[in-house]
């Protein structure tokens, strides 16, 4: 018979190992999630909101005063740091962009299997994608028929989440 190595039984036994996840960091979780409702649910997440943003703007601003203040011996390298500047807040900006598209994607994924799950249906077509993304908020109760609610009369995403009565936080979105 095949014995087991000594470490075996270590690792088969049900032990919690934490795990770092970039959403516990003390920065980001910036609410408590278990009491996440209309009101507090957006995030501001101070390092890359207020911290990073406001040091890019001064960064801009100041490589715009050099510039203006360059030798003709320093205007391409001043003029260098400006377009430096622009490429760094399109590729922040595009990042940004991407990273809330491909979320966006997974919810709308998610939430229509949500709803094949709960109805034997699938989703109604009518519904827009920030209709989708503001029906996870809504707990199983309530997800079908504020879902045909809002197809029906088509709301907006704010009257949808203003509209949630028991409210399923979501941790995952930054």
């Amino acid at each position: 018979m095949l014995s087991l190595p000594p470490w075996y039984s270590f690792f088969s036994k049900q032990t919690h190992i934490p795990v770092f996840s970039p959403l516990q960091h003390s920065s980001i979780q910036t609410i408590n999630m278990a009491t996440q409702n209309y009101s507090n649910h957006r995030r501001m997440v101070t390092g890359y909101h207020y911290i990073a943003s406001t040091l890019w703007v001064a960064l801009f601003i100041g490589s715009l005063v050099n510039l203006f203040h360059s030798t003709p011996d320093t205007h391409y390298s001043a003029a260098l740091i400006v377009v430096i500047n622009i490429l760094l807040f399109l590729v922040a900006y595009y990042t940004r962009v991407f990273a809330l598209k491909a979320q966006d994607r997974a919810i709308r994924a998610e939430e229509k299997l949500r709803y094949y799950i709960l109805t034997g249906k699938p989703l109604d077509s009518r519904l827009r994608n920030s209709q989708i993304i503001a029906l996870r908020f809504a707990s199983d109760e309530e997800f079908v028929t504020l879902a045909q609610q809002a197809a029906a009369e088509d709301l907006s995403a704010k009257q949808i989440k203003q509209s949630i009565q028991n409210w399923k936080a979501d941790t995952y979105r930054v």
